[in-house]
């Protein structure tokens, strides 16, 4: 009597909500009529760049070193370097100081081309994995508050642009890097006061601050280290590893503004995957070491 009694009132239960939901779903659906499509076109290269906000004030606060800190800019790397395990879509991103671009395969349908989810969930990734590697890099400096980080996305329709794109962004460390070599070297060699230094630099070519730096301070800049000069490239290779081809994710400062770099890497802008020139002969970084520690570990569980 009492198992039959359960039951009804179970199927009470279940009937009633099951009423209320149909009539919750049929009465206010309406409102995704609101919501608009944002999918991006297809058959176009994806690149999305993420800039840090307020982030001179961020790297006061946080005592970074002048004119550049090794450790924040290894950090960037490390955060980006986890966006492109979590992405395979990824081919190829490209940092320098507080940005960071990620290309995206022309033919992905990764959140079926959803602008705001891509940009929304790559940028969640970055900016919360610099939070939780802070300590990696900055070992005995605490982390005062999150960095915040803006971003768009931008479509080029061919290889061509999006090629022009990312030797503009290398461009741009060039000549942020030289003056702000000079600039800082100027106050913290030269004695020069911030004003005195912008007034010093003022009008000036890249010749000039060469000259500054070799003829005042002995610096030659192109000694300066290859991060600085030319921001760091993430791309896909393959490795040998214990007579092993290890696929991983490889740092290097290549000079993309030559087209030796796009012949080499050809397989970047090619739809169909391929293995030509995949192999990496480079120097094991940190973040190659990280992969292979990690490699060895998972053989040895």
């Amino acid at each position: 009597m009492w198992k039959l009694k359960s039951t009804r009132i179970v199927k009470h239960y279940l009937s009633t909500n099951f009423l209320v939901l149909k009539m919750a779903k049929s009465s206010f659906e309406y409102v995704k009529k609101f919501e608009h499509d944002d999918s991006l076109l297809p058959n176009t290269w994806i690149v999305i760049r993420l800039d840090g906000k307020c982030f001179h004030k961020f790297a006061d606060d946080h005592n970074f070193t002048k004119p550049n800190d090794l450790r924040a800019l290894k950090l960037m790397n490390y955060a980006a370097y986890t966006v492109l395990k979590e992405y395979s879509d990824i081919l190829l991103s490209f940092g320098q100081s507080d940005e960071y671009s990620f290309v995206l395969r022309k033919d992905s349908c990764l959140y079926k081309r959803r602008s705001a989810k891509l940009l929304t969930t790559i940028n969640s990734k970055f900016s919360s994995s610099y939070v939780f590697y802070w300590n990696k890099f900055f070992e005995h400096l605490p982390l005062k508050y999150p960095p915040c980080f803006d971003g768009r996305i931008v479509l080029y329709p061919c290889d061509e642009n999006l090629i022009d794109y990312m030797k503009w962004r290398q461009a741009d460390v060039h000549i942020n890097n030289l003056y702000n070599t000079t600039f800082w070297t100027l106050i913290l060699k030269g004695q020069l006061t911030p004003v005195q230094a912008e007034k010093r630099l003022s009008g000036t070519v890249s010749a000039d601050k060469n000259e500054i730096l070799f003829q005042e301070f002995n610096m030659n800049y192109n000694n300066e280290p290859e991060i600085f000069k030319r921001g760091t490239i993430l791309l896909r290779k393959s490795l040998l590893h214990n007579k092993v081809n290890k696929s991983i994710i490889v740092d290097v400062h290549d000079d993309m503004l030559k087209d030796k770099f796009w012949k080499e890497n050809i397989y970047i802008l090619s739809v169909k995957k391929s293995k030509q020139n995949l192999m990496y002969k480079g120097p094991t970084t940190e973040i190659i070491e990280d992969q292979l520690s990690k490699y060895e570990n998972h053989l040895e569980a």
